[in-house]
């Protein structure tokens, strides 16, 4: 489905969001703490938003985002190419699940709108815990289930109609309308963080977005194992 919708994605994005994405993208890099010269992964980049994001941010940075997808990839890259970034970020094809990177390999580790569509959530938490340094960072960016507000239910409604509605009509996949049961599948916030840590990361914030329809979780890695 990636495949087929990557040439609109980054409309689809701003469309169903009503533009708010680009603010949480900003909001989540922020949280990694980028340092001049940190090595950062951005996994699930899809079009590259996060991996541009990152070197907006901290030009000394060095980025590598991977994603198994290749026609989003591909979006990617002419991004890149456009903004002179190509040399900074290293693009590759990779399953979250199985990362092809030694342990503590990096400074800061991000994945924005990608966690939910893991099939093994654990495995890919553990895999971020494994190639992040001790107290190194790592920031999920996930879209979640509104709860808790008054504005909770007008919340839901965007989230379980009129997004996978317009998604379907503006991207041609008919299958675009998973977003609502992934959304709603993916466990509340305390079950995810407690997730978190036990796959070696140490959880230390977790922010609401917009009455809860996205969730920045702040980590750092907590294992010293290979």
């Amino acid at each position: 489905m990636f495949d087929r919708i990557a040439a609109r994605y980054d409309l689809l994005n701003r469309v169903l969001s009503l533009g708010i994405d680009r603010r949480w993208r900003r909001r989540a890099v922020a949280q990694l703490q980028l340092a001049p010269g940190a090595r950062a992964l951005d996994l699930a980049t899809g079009t590259g938003d996060v991996a541009i994001e990152m070197m907006r941010q901290q030009p000394g940075a060095r980025v590598e985002a991977l994603d198994p997808s290749r026609n989003m990839l591909d979006v990617a890259k002419h991004k890149l190419i456009k903004l002179d970034l190509q040399r900074s970020v290293g693009l590759g094809v990779a399953d979250a699940e199985a990362l092809p990177f030694a342990q503590g390999s990096f400074d800061a580790v991000a994945i924005a709108f990608g966690i939910r569509n893991v099939p093994d959530r654990a495995r890919a938490l553990r895999e971020m815990a494994r190639v992040t340094r001790p107290s190194g960072r790592v920031v999920i960016l996930e879209l979640t289930e509104p709860r808790g507000s008054w504005l909770a239910p007008l919340a839901r409604l965007w989230v379980h109609r009129m997004v996978p509605s317009i998604g379907a009509l503006l991207s041609g996949a008919r299958e675009y309308r998973y977003l609502e049961s992934s959304i709603a599948a993916f466990p509340p916030a305390e079950e995810f963080v407690a997730m978190m840590q036990s796959s070696g990361l140490r959880p230390l914030e977790t922010i609401s977005l917009c009455w809860g329809v996205a969730t920045i979780f702040v980590a750092t890695s907590a294992t010293d194992n290979p």
